[in-house]
């Protein structure tokens, strides 16, 4: 457009337009290909405008997703070393359960496998304030006195969740 305008204008100030009616013509043309220069121009900055704006806009969402990633990172750094402890901890109290195992009747380890399968993975709850903690229900009268009067070495267990019932000073007998 730069060049046709200046084409169109060295042919006017050449003189080699010697027309009126061309003369005219070449200066109205010359005329609206400055106007649309300069409406090109405005775009071209409008433009040039949004993609600065936008260009913020990436790097101010780029430093975001860093943050974002960072304490991804962070958390997952400390998931992995609370599963390692975890891990060592289940290693640890499986070894204590294997010597305890070891010193309990295997017909009573059975019966507590089965019930600790069946009952979500507690076998056994303690009986507090005659109240067995296992299903949260408080033992009848009847269900007491046959405890009170069962030999301490004998297994008890909940009428209501069927879970073994572990007596100790505060069960309320």
């Amino acid at each position: 457009m730069r060049q046709r305008a200046a084409r169109d204008q060295k042919r006017l100030d050449s003189g080699a337009v010697s027309s009126p009616r061309d003369l005219e013509n070449l200066q109205r043309e010359i005329a609206s290909l400055a106007k649309r220069q300069g409406d090109l121009e405005d775009v071209v900055l409008e433009v040039m405008e949004r993609r600065e704006s936008a260009q913020e806009r990436v790097a101010e969402l780029t430093d975001r997703v860093a943050s974002v990633q960072s304490k991804i990172d962070d958390a997952v750094e400390r998931r992995d070393a609370a599963l390692e402890e975890i891990d060592g901890e289940a290693a640890s109290v499986t070894k204590e359960r294997e010597v305890v195992a070891g010193s309990v009747p295997a017909d009573l380890l059975k019966l507590y496998d089965k019930l600790r399968e069946q009952q979500g993975g507690i076998g056994a709850a303690k009986l507090y304030a005659r109240t067995c903690q296992g299903c949260r229900q408080e033992l009848a009268i009847t269900e007491l006195n046959e405890i009170r009067r069962a030999a301490p070495d004998t297994v008890v267990r909940c009428e209501n969740c069927r879970r073994i019932l572990v007596r100790t000073p505060e069960s309320g007998l």
